[in-house]
């Protein structure tokens, strides 16, 4: 029910999810989370990203998405691009002593059974008009004919095929570089607007909007060619990495269009001339993640209301909701609420089309803003969870692991076994999933309070379990693929910890 102090929430306690998207957005730009100091040494950034990725996995985040692209400019060596300023304090100056962060973030993540999605600002050229914050080797100043400037920015023109063909260019270096499992944009297509001021396209309108009634719907098919020609590079190129992205909470509202939502606000379509819902219609995206930054009842755009909405348009793609952790301390409405992200979780888990959570941002989250953090590691995020499939990408799971043995250890229960045989696929194992049962209670693997750990790496195939418990307990373990489909279990190895 709707009362005048927020929307009231009564929620069922179903059994943990087994498979839940838990990710979180690790923002570079104005070293918003990370690094917290710019022109800190390289091992300071490392060490500094490891207590991050630590922070997280105790929490139960099971996916990060790294900004690596901030402005026309690169978080990893790799690249076209001159280096981030965000990292050194100046722009084309890399870390010293030189080192890959992408490729560190993905080992990192990696070895703590998280995803690692690198994370595009497609269009957008400088966060200011500082000269000397730009790089001579930049983009802006190599081809100024491409980028127009729009309020205290520089944007990419999203009109000029050769801005196009580019940004592609430079999203396919990350992907055939780097061992990451997605590429993520957030919701900067067309720049936001600024009251007074036009968009200066108007040329680029008259050179290639020839077949278009109006400039609006040609700036929307601007950003669709974009959409679908990276979706199909990367899948050509690595069927197994996920493409999403993160519009702006609301797509259309239904005062504007039948098919839109019951709210009252900008439109991501209007304004940022973003189609997201085609975008999921057309398949072109694997996962969309609406900026749903507003509380239960919230008259413009009630939590509720959109959340039910972009499920009611996902067309079989994934859905994830995107939360403004940030905002939880906030004295307005509904985030007076101490419980109110702790019941936007339990409000999406009751809808099958959600799968899942990103939370922005890192430095929210780890920040504990409102107990949120806490209320994820006592209670919501308390037991793991696989990644959600996505059986348009992949439906083969791998085959069993092999000969599951295990040995008494000093400080636990040592467990090995052998990769699987390949499927027809040609796919052995990416990971595996290991489960402990009490003797007696039945071997349900659905069961996610069953999952001791998660580990990715075809050859990683050994876990000490030293959780100190004591008993009759059978083991067995499941093997993941890359797009973490899962096997039948193992054999059953039982074992009596005295």
């Amino acid at each position: 029910m709707l009362a005048a102090i927020g929307f009231r929430c009564s929620f069922a306690q179903p059994l943990p999810p087994k498979r839940e998207f838990r990710a979180v957005w690790i923002a570079t730009v104005e070293n918003i989370d990370w690094p917290a100091k710019r022109g800190a040494s390289s091992d300071q950034q490392r060490a500094e990203l490891m207590r991050i990725l630590d922070e997280h996995q105790k929490t139960g985040i099971n996916a990060v998405i790294l900004q690596v692209r901030p402005s026309a400019d690169a978080l990893y060596l790799k690249s076209r691009e001159p280096w981030t300023r965000f990292l050194s304090g100046k722009q084309g100056v890399g870390p010293l002593p030189t080192y890959d962060p992408l490729e560190f973030a993905v080992t990192e993540a990696h070895k703590r059974g998280m995803e690692l999605h690198a994370w595009f600002n497609p269009y957008r050229a400088t966060t200011d008009t500082i000269d000397s914050n730009t790089s001579a080797q930049h983009i802006s100043r190599l081809r100024p004919e491409w980028f127009f400037t729009y309020g205290p920015k520089k944007y990419f023109n999203p009109g000029l095929p050769e801005v196009r063909d580019y940004i592609v260019q430079v999203i396919m270096d990350v992907v055939r570089n780097y061992d990451i499992d997605g590429v993520h944009f957030d919701d900067y297509f067309y720049p936001y607007p600024e009251k007074g001021t036009q968009i200066p396209d108007s040329s680029a309108f008259v050179q290639y909007g020839g077949s278009f009634s109006s400039i609006e719907d040609w700036r929307r098919n601007n950003v669709d060619l974009l959409i679908k020609t990276v979706s199909d590079s990367i899948h050509h190129k690595k069927r197994y990495i996920k493409f999403g992205i993160s519009p702006f909470g609301i797509w259309r509202n239904k005062k504007d269009d039948p098919e839109g939502s019951e709210t009252n606000g900008l439109s991501g379509y209007s304004a940022l001339y973003a189609d997201a819902r085609k975008w999921m219609k057309e398949g072109w995206v694997d996962y969309n993640v609406p900026q749903v930054y507003f509380p239960f009842g919230y008259a413009p755009a009630a939590y509720e209301k959109l959340v039910d909405w972009w499920s009611n348009n996902s067309f079989g793609r994934h859905v994830y909701i995107g939360h403004g952790v940030y905002r939880s301390t906030e004295n307005k409405e509904g985030w007076r609420d101490k419980q109110q992200l702790p019941n936007q979780i339990r409000y999406l888990r009751q809808n099958e089309r959600v799968q899942g959570s990103v939370y922005f941002s890192s430095k929210s989250l780890t920040n504990n803003l409102a107990g949120f953090q806490d209320s994820l590691r006592s209670s919501l995020y308390k037991y793991p969870a696989l990644l959600p499939q996505m059986i348009w990408l992949d439906a083969i799971p791998p085959l069993s692991p092999l000969n599951l043995s295990a040995v008494r250890t000093a400080d636990g229960v040592k467990l090995s076994w052998q990769r699987p045989i390949a499927v027809r696929d040609g796919e052995t194992a990416y990971g595996y999933v290991v489960y402990r049962f009490l003797k007696g209670e039945g071997q349900d693997i659905t069961d996610a309070r069953k999952i001791v750990r998660i580990q990715f790496g075809a050859d990683n195939v050994s876990f000490v379990d030293r959780s100190g418990l004591k008993g009759k307990y059978i083991y067995c373990v499941t093997a993941l693929d890359r797009l973490k489909n899962e096997s039948l279990p193992s054999n059953q190895v039982k074992v009596k910890i005295k």
